[in-house]
């Protein structure tokens, strides 16, 4: 059965600085709701807004979460009162021993496995959970790759809300642990992520009182993303990274990069200085690569085959917006393959002590190929974003990394096995 949601008037609702949804194909403005597509010509939506005095110590005195950035952000001035995950202020490490793997000069990595279900997804579902409690939802649902999956099911519990995640029966088991443990409706379907994107967006047609997070409230959890490039503004001093390389899966995540880097800059957060966007995908699911290869507008949509599953999104809805981005800044987008997937996850781990999933093995790997490429600038000051904790792919390296020996317990043995 079908429950009407009540949605709050436009008068009513409090989301902060937001102050309608505008069209980014036809710039249409519509007012805030749970819409995600202009009635106008079907261009997708994004939150506008009207902001007011931000400054930087307002900001530093804040909350050491993302909420720091409510007035940056779609959310009540009041958002941090209600539980929620807190997600947010992950460490940027200065990145010198895998820089001087990779022959760079200054690089940080962003390291968003902090996060309490260890992805930057908890920081795009905490936006959208405060969004959708303002709305009127009380049921929390998403398709997922994985991610996104843990952070709704988390997020849920920690409200007290209901959650439906929809995945593909072929996940990392790790990830379908790691959203069952939580206990809401973990339902997983026959196919791929396409194919379970597709029935979410069927179902919340039919079910107006779930706020499917990446669908009926899309615009508003995308502008989570905008909190990485707020935070590593702040971290480097309040200041723009000259090169940042950002894996791309529905390519949201780097075209809010992007934005939330533009906003800084109006609003007089940092100076706006000049920055490049890299774009990284596995090749087993590179359609945005394959068009930017091509010189193409175009997205053409593929049906994936990778390890990088939380990345294997074939059709993606940025796409398009990741060139235009991508393009504007000079920046350029590559691909590699699983096995070196592979290799960049276990580089990042020798020399920085980071155990990213496959997602990071993509971004480092990506890195490595842009470098000798020419393509990415080694004296620039860059900064790679790190989305997701190896333990949630242990499945990627199962095969590749292990005891060094197997040895009976005795000194000699040891260092037999060491080989001196």
């Amino acid at each position: 059965m079908t429950t009407t949601l009540r949605t709050p008037t436009n008068a009513t609702l409090d989301l902060g600085p937001a102050a309608a949804l505008s069209c980014r194909e036809c710039g249409n403005r519509t007012p805030l709701a749970a819409e995600f597509a202009c009635a106008e010509c079907f261009g997708p939506l994004e939150v506008a807004y009207e902001f007011g005095r931000i400054r930087r110590e307002d900001i530093e005195a804040g909350p050491r979460s993302i909420w720091r950035y409510r007035g940056l952000l779609p959310v009540p001035a009041d958002v941090d009162d209600h539980a929620n995950t807190q997600p947010g202020l992950t460490r940027l490490v200065r990145a010198d021993r895998l820089a001087a793997e990779l022959g760079l000069k200054n690089l940080w990595v962003k390291d968003d496995t902090g996060n309490p279900t260890h992805s930057f997804k908890d920081r795009v579902v905490a936006v959208a959970l405060a969004a959708a409690r303002e709305l009127g939802f009380q049921v929390l649902a998403c398709p997922s790759t994985g991610n996104l999956a843990n952070a709704v099911a988390a997020a849920a519990a920690r409200a007290g809300w209901r959650s439906i995640v929809l995945i593909p029966s072929s996940l990392e088991r790790a990830k379908v642990l790691t959203t069952a443990v939580y206990d809401g409706a973990l339902i997983a379907v026959d196919g791929n992520y396409d194919d379970v994107n597709r029935l979410a967006t069927e179902l919340a047609a039919e079910h107006e009182d779930w706020a499917f997070v990446n669908v009926n409230v899309r615009p508003y959890y995308a502008e989570g993303s905008k909190t990485l490039a707020f935070e590593v503004a702040e971290q480097l001093g309040w200041r723009l990274p000259e090169q940042i390389v950002v894996p791309i899966a529905s390519g949201a995540q780097l075209t809010k990069v992007d934005k939330g880097f533009q906003e800084l800059g109006t609003l007089g957060l940092v100076e706006p200085t000049p920055y490049r966007v890299f774009g990284a995908q596995a090749t087993g699911c590179s359609p945005v690569s394959a068009a930017f290869r091509a010189g193409s507008d175009v997205v053409q949509p593929v049906r994936p085959d990778t390890i990088a599953r939380s990345l294997a999104i074939g059709a993606p809805a940025d796409g398009p917006y990741v060139l235009d981005a991508v393009r504007r800044t000079g920046g350029a987008i590559e691909d590699v393959s699983d096995d070196e997937v592979v290799a960049g996850i276990r580089l990042l781990a020798r020399t920085e002590g980071i155990f990213t999933e496959t997602a990071g093995g993509v971004t480092v790997a990506t890195t490595k190929k842009l470098i000798e490429a020419g393509k990415l600038d080694p004296e620039a000051e860059t900064v790679l974003l790190i989305t997701g904790d190896g333990l949630k792919t242990l499945d990627a390296i199962q095969d590749h990394v292990g005891p060094k020996a197997t040895v009976p317990p005795s000194s000699k043995a040891v260092h037999e096995a060491l080989g001196y």
